[in-house]
């Protein structure tokens, strides 16, 4: 929906309050007029059903007011003495209209020394667990996220089962487009295959202001452009529409941002024409080629367990077993392997040969050889013609929706002739440094901005999915920042003093507040 038609939907609920609630206003000792003007209403049925002002605000927070529009329903209801079982079940199932009912058939009695508080136990309990999830849900859409790390495409930066805290502060938390759907969980159900949102309405695209842009080497959280991976996989068109917010979750590490040309030379980055200078603690890892000298025995699984190797490796001929191939590997693994007796020599893999699935998919680009390209700008014009429209045929037509079509050599744009195009949002070009075993920006493009979703600053728990016994938990992972100058340090042991330090506070606390009393 654009912002003309919510407006109109806006309009239109406050005509529906008015006229199923001015009888209301007037029975409670207000004005009726005070039922139609916008905000201002909510305001003044907070005092009418003697509930927090600001709970006004959480009628306009996208989700959370899926939750406050029944419990204000419920709440108005019980305000003029319809408190049982059958009312209040009446007014959920009506989505509200029962209150017209009751506005123009019923003589009303305001109640204004209603006790609020909850008649029993099960009524307190679901009041306790509404109030936690509406928390809970502001807390996970505009402050922090957990999430967890499913693939090695960022190994040794972070790995498969660190479990961690993403900010949407750090870039600015977006704003929920999807209006309908269940809180704190994403495009599915748990346990379930069903769908936990409706594609309709949406709201337009709104970031609240960051701390911070996103830099290069950044690691950042975003919605994946591309959608499903059978989407990617499957070059039959076929494909999965879902809201922008819905879109599966992603993790990679940010080498371009706007306004920068990209190009990649035997495996390494280049921005603007200078190599990419990684932070210490990336660990970009390549696939090596091990040439061993067929007489001496070499413990690879040791080497692979102490090197701490996780994308194992296979002989390209099992029968000579003189070539071992190690998909992902660091430069400083590397090193320590030419010194192992039994191995006379390991080169790195450099794939050179053209790669069709290679963004834009019409270059003779490979993964290790690449561009240059240009990151798109907001508000950056480019020259638009058959060549350089693989590069930008997706943003122009799916990320920034316009009419886009191709008549012979001519580019016709919304049905108008076009020569240039003029980006309206940033653009970002995201790669996993696991090089050889990620799907990065090399296969599906750039990364719009209004997919980003933040970034991980914290991880909570690493959980060794690779670990025997009850050895599962990494940790020395345990608490440690995901960003920083020098290697990664644990905070584990400060949490637990502090932890500690409480509790031995409260008891005290605890026992002198009993001696005065």
């Amino acid at each position: 929906m654009t912002l003309y038609l919510w407006f109109v939907f806006f309009l239109a609920v406050q005509v529906i309050h008015f006229l199923g609630t001015w009888k209301l206003y007037e029975s409670a000792g207000r004005k009726r007029w005070e039922a139609a003007i916008p905000v201002y209403n909510a305001i003044v049925l907070m005092k009418i059903i003697s509930r927090p002002t600001w709970w006004t605000i959480l009628l306009f927070i996208p989700i959370i007011n899926l939750i406050m529009f029944p419990v204000i329903w419920v709440e108005t209801i019980r305000s003029f003495g319809k408190k049982s079982t059958a009312d209040t079940l009446l007014v959920i199932a009506t989505l509200g209209f029962y209150i017209f009912y009751l506005n123009y058939t019923q003589s009303l009695t305001y109640i204004s020394d209603r006790n609020t508080n909850p008649e029993h136990k099960a009524a307190d309990t679901i009041s306790s667990l509404l109030f936690a999830i509406i928390v809970a849900t502001i807390v996970h859409t505009y402050f922090i996220q957990p999430y967890t790390i499913p693939t090695s495409s960022l190994e040794k930066s972070l790995l498969v089962g660190d479990f961690l805290f993403v900010s949407k502060m750090n870039y600015g938390a977006r704003v929920p487009m999807t209006t309908v759907a269940m809180p704190m969980v994403h495009d599915t159900i748990p346990m379930t295959k069903q769908k936990s949102y409706l594609n309709w309405p949406q709201l337009p695209y709104f970031r609240l202001p960051g701390i911070q842009n996103i830099n290069r080497t950044d690691i950042v959280v975003f919605n994946w452009p591309a959608d499903t991976v059978y989407k990617f996989r499957d070059h039959s068109g076929l494909r999965v529409d879902k809201p922008i917010d819905k879109k599966s979750n992603y993790v990679k590490r940010c080498v371009g941002v706007p306004g920068d040309s990209l190009s990649i030379k035997e495996g390494l980055v280049y921005i603007n024409g200078k190599e990419l200078i990684l932070p210490e603690r990336a660990k970009p890892q390549f696939s090596y080629k091990v040439i061993l000298d067929g007489k001496t025995p070499v413990d690879f699984e040791y080497l692979f367990k102490d090197m701490d190797i996780t994308d194992g490796g296979y002989f390209l001929n099992q029968q000579t077993r003189d070539t071992l191939v190690i998909s992902a590997l660091t430069s400083a693994g590397a090193e320590r392997l030419k010194n192992i007796p039994g191995i006379t020599a390991i080169n790195r893999i450099i794939y050179k040969n053209a790669d069709s699935g290679i963004f834009p998919h019409t270059k003779q680009w490979s993964q290790d050889n690449f561009g240059p390209i240009y990151i798109p700008q907001k508000g950056k014009t480019v020259v638009l013609n058959l060549e350089t429209l693989p590069f930008y045929k997706t943003i122009i037509a799916d990320y920034e929706k316009n009419d886009l079509k191709v008549n012979g050599n001519e580019i016709l744009i919304n049905g108008k002739p076009a020569t240039t195009y003029t980006f309206g949002q940033n653009y970002y070009w995201m790669m996993g440094d696991n090089r050889h075993n990620s799907e990065d920006s090399r296969y599906w493009g750039y990364v719009p901005e209004n997919h980003i979703v933040g970034k991980p600053i914290f991880i909570w728990l690493s959980w060794d999915t690779n670990g025997k016994g009850l050895n599962k938990i990494r940790w020395n992972r345990v608490f440690t920042t995901v960003s920083g100058e020098g290697q990664p340090q644990s905070y584990f042991k400060f949490f637990l003093i502090a932890l500690a330090a409480f509790f031995v506070g409260e008891y005290f606390w605890k026992k002198r507040k009993a001696k005065k009393a």
